[in-house]
């Protein structure tokens, strides 16, 4: 059933990230640190900005602690970045593909501080995976943006509202996204949540999952609005206040595109700050075209408050 494994281990999984390598104490860890900045080797300009403590942290993090494997793994995302070139999307040239508010960062943050990113496949309203793919990573470098200081991490809420097997994600596009948050974004995913989904999502979920390393797996959780015990899951993670009533909260989810497109215009702004693009927009008459891309995403100053 898809709701079996759910609600296995939700209270060790709400504290996995501070206790999920008890036996690593922190001069080990930041040997290992170490080790991954030494095994790098010179990097961009760009890239030690963003190559801190903190993201090499989570590359170890997403393979145990192996200097090796997380070598491997972030020399992969730093090519990645340098040809997808996230740092570099602005609202703009995406913001066709939010006009139905398919995806969408919400005004509220969950218990932990982490921004939540509401996604509605329902709503979908093109057919290019491309330009897809490029939405989706600009509202998650926006949400990591975002993020207050202190949290590196985000929650995904998942409604299933007028989803059908009509409108459905196509694999490729599922399994792009899969790739992308969990090879170039590791442990930027704190949680994700499918909210009741219909019976028919159970043949494409049958799919999806073998896409999922275990990590990921054990972050996803179905929840349905008549489990109890799916109600306390909901509420140990969000204020049910800010929670929006189409999961289970009281509060009214609006989503306005104007609103929402003034708001990425000002985070932009932010975003180019943080990557110097607003003293080489001066130097370059063509703004961002020809920079060489940033290779992992930025490790967040506290550019935003927590929306309240």
């Amino acid at each position: 059933m898809l709701g079996s494994f759910s609600l296995i281990g939700e209270v060790a999984m709400f504290r996995w990230k501070n206790n999920s390598h008890p036996e690593q104490d922190v001069e080990d860890q930041q040997q290992k640190v170490k080790e991954l900045k030494d095994a790098l080797g010179p990097l961009s300009a760009r890239g030690l900005q963003y190559c801190s403590d903190a993201c090499l942290r989570r590359y170890l993090e997403a393979r145990s602690w192996n200097v090796d494997k997380a070598k491997k793994m972030l020399e992969e995302s730093l090519k990645w970045r340098s040809t997808f070139k996230p740092e570099e999307i602005r609202w703009n040239e995406v913001a066709i593909e939010g006009e139905t508010g398919k995806v969408f960062r919400a005004n509220f943050h969950d218990r932990q501080g982490r921004s939540v990113l509401i996604l509605r496949p329902g709503r979908q309203n093109t057919t290019s995976i491309d330009n897809q793919m490029k939405h989706l990573v600009y509202l998650i470098e926006n949400a990591i943006l975002n993020l207050p200081e202190g949290q590196d991490q985000m929650a995904w809420l998942i409604d299933f509202t007028g989803w059908s097997i009509t409108n459905n994600v196509p694999i490729k596009s599922a399994r792009d996204t899969v790739n992308i948050l969990q090879n170039h974004y590791p442990e930027r995913l704190a949680v994700a949540f499918l909210y009741s989904p219909p019976r028919i999502f159970e043949a494409f979920w049958k799919v999806v999952k073998y896409f999922l390393d275990p990590k990921t797996f054990q972050k996803v959780k179905f929840v349905y609005p008549k489990n109890k015990d799916s109600v306390e899951l909901m509420s140990s993670y969000f204020d049910v206040d800010n929670l929006p009533t189409e999961f289970g909260g009281r509060a009214t989810l609006q989503y306005d595109h104007e609103e929402f497109s003034r708001q990425m215009a000002q985070d932009d702004v932010k975003a180019a700050k943080f990557w110097g693009f607003d003293k080489q927009q001066q130097q370059q008459p063509n703004g961002l075209h020809g920079l060489s891309g940033a290779e992992i995403a930025p490790e967040p100053e506290s550019l935003a408050p927590p929306a309240s």
